[in-house]
């Protein structure tokens, strides 16, 4: 595996961008890496079957601390990825990368940046980040 850092990965996906220079290509682009991030992962409930969803509201006893909350929230998933679905998210996530990075690269934003800051406001915030 290459040792990749954000900006090396930044630059490289430069190079890339050939058919997709409009930004309402790009925008359209990554909605639509979204989407199929969104369905790969349905899939894996609605036609594999290797997760299930088991959800319901979720409630807290009026006690609860900030502290507890990681215990006390459901993700509502059970089961585990198989192979064959985690390898199609993680090429769906990739394609999603491409094209947040191709959106980064055309408003001449630095991921690395967007990513230190949100960084900092989460540990700055810390638990109380819930956005």
């Amino acid at each position: 595996m290459v040792n990749l850092n954000c900006h090396d990965f930044q630059k490289a996906m430069s190079s890339f961008l050939l058919r997709h220079q409009s930004i309402l290509d790009i925008m359209s682009k990554y909605q639509e890496s979204c989407a199929r991030t969104n369905r790969a992962v349905a899939k894996s409930v609605t036609s594999c079957g290797c997760l299930e969803i088991s959800a319901k509201k979720q409630t807290l006893p009026p006690d609860a601390h900030i502290e507890d909350l990681e215990s006390l929230f459901s993700k509502h998933l059970e089961g585990e990825l198989c192979d064959n679905c985690r390898d199609i998210i993680i090429a769906e996530l990739g394609t999603n990368l491409f094209y947040l990075t191709a959106l980064c690269n055309t408003l001449d934003i630095n991921l690395q940046g967007v990513m230190e800051k949100e960084y900092s406001k989460v540990i700055t915030l810390g638990k109380f980040n819930m956005t």
